[in-house]
């Protein structure tokens, strides 16, 4: 369908089942290498954990169920800056509802906001209500993928202001983790005067000076070091390489699994019996990306954006934020920043939460945690 320069065309998301049948098949002729030559994940993904995965995607696992959340929301795609972005606008019944931009990051998707979705839009109390707009980021999802350079994330917030406009909400919160952070933060500075707080899982901002350092300062840089040593091989191939690492994602479904899985793994709190992230959660992001072929355009965001925000976090600079802020930061994240390391670049914040369970995909992890800090920013900054 052909649509003009502003038009919201409703979208609903309903996949073959010839496409569903190959993945299926595709997953079945899956050439194994031999185990690592040691135990647990130092060397990747252990080949029993993909394998059992596997098994269940193939013959459990029912991407029906995750079209049929996906749908029982509006959904829209609507052109910005000649890309069709892909939006689920989930409107509250209460009328005193608060505009909220959700941001996801990579591996994620709109998906992993599915257990926010209903809290968030119809609280038992009304003043708690959210009118939720969730994108899907450009290369992502549903989304249009680019086809030219400069899709970077300054873009991608410019987009996303135009967006919330496009959509009649001239007030809003907007709230993000991983690239949204950034995004986020890029939103706050551009569209200051329509942003009225963001919500940031966690900011980014580089560690103060090295002297009166605190315990759980030196444990969050330890932790950095750590992953960067080894765990920082997958945003380097994004980085350099992500055309070549593309043709696997996109051919292969256990390549794609291991890839996202290992993340949601080993990014995750899986020792927090509270975790709230179940395989199926993992498996329909994987097949999120696997239908839509975005194995190589997702990754190519960190060509166009890794270096900047990396620098942000290592070596400061970036936008200074004015407008009120909140923080949620998880104990298994990386990296976790102390409210002093980020107050120079966020100036005003009103929120500060660290929370001794969680990691990288609180949405998906700690769904009421994440919904009680974005209701308590909402309160103080509404």
């Amino acid at each position: 369908m052909t649509m003009t320069d502003d038009a919201l065309v409703p979208f609903t998301v309903h996949v073959p089942q010839a496409e569903l049948d190959d993945l299926t098949e595709r997953i079945r002729r899956t050439r194994w290498p031999e185990p690592a030559t040691v135990a647990g994940w130092s060397q990747g993904m252990p080949l029993e954990h993909l394998r059992r995965l596997c098994e269940r995607w193939a013959g459990g696992y029912d991407w029906r169920a995750a079209e049929a959340r996906l749908n029982a929301w509006p959904q829209y795609r609507t052109v910005i800056d000649g890309l069709a972005i892909h939006v689920l606008h989930a409107r509250s019944p209460h009328p005193q509802a608060r505009p909220l931009l959700l941001t996801h990051g990579w591996p994620g998707s709109v998906l992993e906001f599915s257990k926010l979705m209903t809290p968030l839009t119809d609280p038992a109390d009304p003043s708690d209500a959210f009118h939720v707009v969730a994108p899907s980021l450009p290369g992502y999802g549903f989304s249009d993928r680019p086809t030219d350079s400069g899709w970077g994330i300054e873009r991608i917030a410019a987009a996303w202001a135009t967006l919330m406009a496009r959509l009649g909400h001239r007030r809003y919160l907007a709230a993000g983790s991983d690239w949204g952070t950034s995004i986020t933060s890029l939103l706050a500075v551009q569209d200051a005067a329509h942003v009225c707080a963001v919500h940031l899982v966690p900011p980014l901002a580089p560690p103060g000076p090295q002297t009166d350092v605190t315990d759980w300062e030196h444990a969050a840089l330890e932790d950095l070091k750590a992953a960067t040593a080894n765990g920082s091989a997958y945003s380097e191939t994004h980085r350099t390489r992500p055309q070549t690492i593309g043709y696997a994602l996109t051919d292969s479904p256990a390549a794609l699994c291991a890839w996202l899985g290992e993340k949601y793994r080993l990014w995750s709190d899986h020792d927090d019996p509270g975790n709230d992230l179940s395989d199926d959660d993992v498996l329909d992001a994987v097949t999120l990306y696997w239908l839509t072929r975005t194995g190589a355009s997702a990754a190519r965001l960190y060509w166009e954006s890794i270096d900047t925000v990396s620098s942000w976090f290592t070596h400061g600079g970036g936008p200074v934020v004015t407008v009120p802020v909140g923080a949620s930061v998880f104990a298994h994240e990386t990296p976790r920043i102390s409210r002093r390391w980020a107050e120079p670049r966020y100036r005003d914040i009103r929120l500060w939460r660290r929370h001794e369970h969680g990691g990288h995909f609180a949405a998906l992890e700690a769904p009421h945690t994440l919904i009680t800090d974005l209701r308590d920013l909402a309160r103080l900054t509404w």
